[in-house]
């Protein structure tokens, strides 16, 4: 690879060729302010504050666009870009409301951040505000326009990451901001609900819509039996505000929390995923060896990814698994199998969710299928976000707290396979464990399917079951989900097989250790740290195949009968249907 060679603020730096000014200054340890500029995204320069000055050059350089170049001799920092900085901000800081108390992203917000970087402790310009109005039409996000600095990152990685194109600039000047496309709702717009614009936005102008209040109300409720389940890559990234590093494992501290907020009932969404490949892999079963239903077969488990189904690719619906996401399979058998067996009114069974994911809250509403118990099935579903702010606002001292392994077993004890799900690739490499073994009664030769794990956003891979070849393909990142379609399509056209009897896909990039609903501030580095921390709850798992659970054996013998029959049919199976056609 070819290098090129430089001097930052004096000091030599070798990079290789295309490296921008920004990435190289951080080789000698130099950080060059930004608020634009995401590594997820193409930089593109839209707040200037990372200018900095290059000898030979008439003009200042912006750092995240600029490649470094032979031979340049670059300050990153002195007297003068420093006022040109502050100033710059001070202009932001213009348009930008002053409700800082009052904002979601209050203390952890990256223009306040910069702002009390720089001592900017006066207004020299005049506010000029715009008093736009919230949407929050979608139950899962708000978008609160005002607040907005024309960043560009909502946009980009809604149009570019994922595909949907469900934000963009509108108007000029003045005038300009962000909004859906012809200036109609969310709800109106292709919105997906996957929330990675709020994970990617650096102020308040977007974040989760908060049920933090009903849910205390819920747990204040002397008439409630509140219980509550934790998503898997939940414990992999909640400790990161508490100054954890990411991907510390912290299944028992959460449990410990979770019962000092005052649940009656821990259960952990793991469960439901072990329950979701015992459903699922018996439908790729049925339709692999039996030819009952259309090949590919396509996960189900990502609600953003349903949703962008039922609006991008409703022609395939008949292969998405019927299978319910583990969330909502728990749900619904917390209001009818446990509350049963605890002999408890299924109207006082209060369910609350923790998940790393805004699309969340959408599902738990999206279809009359959610209410298979007769009630709501999951009364509220909170982000990560949320809980931690649940727990500081507790009083709770969560680093010192004791941990606690206990989980209530009925819908908790979970296998290695349930805790893979948060990861791109899990839901997968899971199914195949146990599809594997029911074909075979063996298990798989090796449990780690390296093919599908890591980043790459579309990875493909064939493997030998019971004699056949199984073709593969996962992909994460909505964006990257048009390429493996399309080429089923194009075999279609063509009449040909497909080229995959299985498709793996989640929103967001990562999987769900990368969800619109987990702590700010994820990069790929951060992503990579949560999904090591999944794969060693799986490693250290007693069981790592869904079938060898034994509270899931003892859920079919006691209460469902059989994956596939007609109590897994009423309470864990959904349907889907084709929504408004959106072009992009």
């Amino acid at each position: 690879m070819k290098t090129v060679h430089l001097t930052i603020n004096g000091l030599p730096v070798e990079v290789p060729e295309g490296t921008t000014i920004l990435n190289a200054a951080r080789k000698v340890q130099m950080r060059i302010p930004t608020l634009c500029y995401h590594p997820d995204l193409p930089a593109w320069a839209a707040c200037g504050i990372c200018v900095v000055k290059v000898k030979g050059f008439s003009k200042l350089v912006r750092a995240c666009v600029a490649p470094a170049g032979e031979g340049m001799e670059v300050t990153t920092h002195d007297p003068e870009l420093y006022a040109i900085r502050r100033t710059v901000i001070q202009l932001i800081l213009s348009t930008h409301p002053d409700d800082c108390l009052q904002c979601p992203r209050n203390l952890n917000c990256e223009l306040q951040r910069l702002a009390g970087e720089f001592g900017i402790r006066e207004a020299p310009y005049g506010k000029l505000l715009r008093d736009l109005p919230e949407d929050d039409t979608t139950g899962s996000l708000i978008l609160h326009p005002e607040k907005c600095i024309l960043c560009g990152r909502c946009a980009a990685v809604c149009q570019q990451m994922q595909g949907v194109w469900a934000l963009e600039f509108i108007g000029r000047g003045e005038t300009t901001r962000i909004a859906p496309a012809a200036d109609v709702t969310l709800e109106e717009s292709p919105c997906i609900k996957c929330g990675q614009c709020a994970a990617h936005c650096p102020v308040g102008a977007i974040y989760e819509h908060s049920h933090a209040r009903e849910v205390y109300a819920g747990l204040a409720d002397p008439a409630k039996h509140c219980v509550v389940q934790i998503a898997p890559a939940v414990r992999v990234a909640l400790g990161e505000d508490f100054g954890y590093e990411p991907g510390t494992l912290l299944t028992g501290k959460i449990y410990a929390a979770l019962r000092r907020l005052g649940f009656n009932a821990v259960f952990d969404t793991n469960f439901g995923a072990d329950l979701t490949i015992m459903e699922e892999g018996a439908e790729f079963i049925e339709r692999f060896v039996h030819g009952k239903g259309e090949l590919p077969l396509l996960t189900s488990c990502c609600p953003s990814w349903t949703d962008y189904m039922e609006k991008f690719a409703p022609d395939f619906i008949p292969n998405f698994s019927t299978a319910k996401s583990p969330q909502a399979m728990v749900g619904a058998l917390a209001k009818t199998y446990y509350a049963q067996r605890m002999g408890l009114d299924p109207e006082d069974v209060f369910v609350v969710s923790i998940m790393p994911c805004t699309a969340k809250k959408f599902e738990i509403q999206r279809s009359e299928e959610m209410r298979s118990s007769g009630f709501q099935d999951i009364d509220y579903s909170l982000t990560t976000r949320e809980l931690c702010r649940m727990i500081k606002s507790a009083g709770i001292d969560f680093r010192n707290l004791p941990d606690d392994e206990r989980v209530d077993s009925l819908l908790g004890d979970y296998t290695g396979a349930g805790t893979i799900f948060g990861v791109t690739g899990g839901v997968m490499e899971a199914a195949l464990r146990t599809a594997h073994w029911a074909l075979t009664q063996e298990r798989l030769p090796t449990m780690e399917l390296t093919e599908i794990r890591g980043l790459e956003g579309v990875k493909e891979a064939t493997l030998q079951v019971a004699g056949k070849e199984v073709r593969v393909a996962v992909a994460h990142s909505m964006a990257n989900i048009e390429v493996v379609l399309d080429k089923v399509r194009a075999a279609r056209e063509r009449g040909e097989e497909t080229p995959y009897h299985f498709i793996e896909v989640m929103a967001c990039r990562g999987g769900c250790v990368g969800g619109g609903g987990q702590p700010y501030g994820a990069t790929d580095k951060i992503r990579a740290q949560r999904a090591a921390g999944i794969y060693r709850d799986d490693e250290k798992s007693a069981y790592r195949s869904s079938h060898e659970n034994p509270m899931i054996q003892l859920l079919y013998k006691n209460f469902l009968g059989a994956p596939l029959g007609p109590k897994s049919h009423e309470l864990l199976h959904t349907g889907y249907q084709p929504r408004a056609r959106y072009k992009r």
